[in-house]
């Protein structure tokens, strides 16, 4: 079938242009350039707030900002400003938080890869805490802060053996990640580093088991692994750490098929599965 007829473009006549937070998006890209992200400062600051709401149930808790998702002066300060710490990955990351004026005690250095540049960076600006991923780190860790005359508070970072029903690729708690010491070397480093790192200070437990998770009970297993975990590390070792970093990333909704629990349900699991945990201990994480 063939016509002779032209075919006519369709034309729309835009009203109004795309704004986000008041501001116009196409005045931001004439003045700043594309490409350009922008972020709402009003819509940030309430998404922190609903995690502090969410999480009033259990008291003894300080929320952490995965900076890698996000880190620049201004979203830091206002992150900051909420009350939140932060887990930094990279130098970069470091030095941005720290430009920004935060309080460095409030910033947990995480990572499988640190530099000795990197670890005396953290070092020099006594950042607040260090997530030790494997012995070689451990080693090094201890030796530079033997070397400024320096002692670190750290965490050790372990896999539990906990494989989220998300995409391999942000899985991070299985036994075979490559990220922190599985629980069969925990013992060993333990021992290690009460026998010879004394500028080391343990002061508990990080995991960190995916992103995109939408099944609440994988942190409930989590917590109930950490909390098991401490405990019998404390007996064994006469010690007393108290500190869990419970970590893992709640899923959003990338597609419409896509059901995410919520904020509140996410703080009620944690908060109702580390009460029950801890409720006969002296000593609550």
């Amino acid at each position: 079938m063939s016509t002779n007829q032209s075919i006519k473009p369709i034309t729309t006549e835009w009203k109004e242009n795309l704004h986000i937070g008041g501001c116009d998006l196409v005045e931001l890209a004439h003045k700043y350039k594309t490409p350009l992200y922008v972020i709402d400062e009003a819509t940030l600051r309430k998404t922190c707030q609903e995690y502090k709401e969410a999480f009033n149930q259990y008291k003894n808790i300080k929320l952490m900002y995965a900076s890698k998702a996000l880190c620049s002066l201004a979203t830091s300060k206002i992150i900051s400003d909420e009350g939140f710490g932060f887990d930094a990955v990279s130098a970069g990351e470091i030095y941005t938080i720290a430009k920004a004026g935060i309080d460095m005690s409030n910033v947990l250095f995480n990572g499988n890869n640190k530099t000795a540049t990197e670890i005396e960076f953290a070092l020099d600006l006594n950042i607040g805490r260090f997530s030790i991923d494997n012995f070689y780190e451990a080693e090094m860790i201890n030796k530079i802060a033997h070397n400024q005359n320096k002692t670190i508070n750290a965490l050790l970072r372990i896999t539990p053996g906990i494989e989220c029903h998300t995409h391999d690729y942000i899985q991070t708690g299985q036994i075979d990640s490559k990220f922190g010491f599985d629980l069969s070397q925990l013992e060993n480093i333990v021992e290690t580093i009460c026998k010879n790192y004394k500028n080391i200070n343990l002061k508990g437990l990080h995991a960190h088991i995916g992103s995109q998770i939408f099944e609440l009970q994988s942190y409930v297993d989590e917590i109930n692994i950490l909390v098991k975990t401490i405990e019998d590390i404390n007996k064994k070792f006469n010690l007393n750490l108290s500190e869990l970093n419970v970590g893992g990333g709640l899923g959003v909704t990338y597609t419409k098929d896509d059901t995410p629990p919520s904020i509140k349900e996410l703080a009620n699991a944690i908060s109702k599965t580390l009460n029950e945990r801890t409720k006969n201990l002296t000593k609550k994480f």
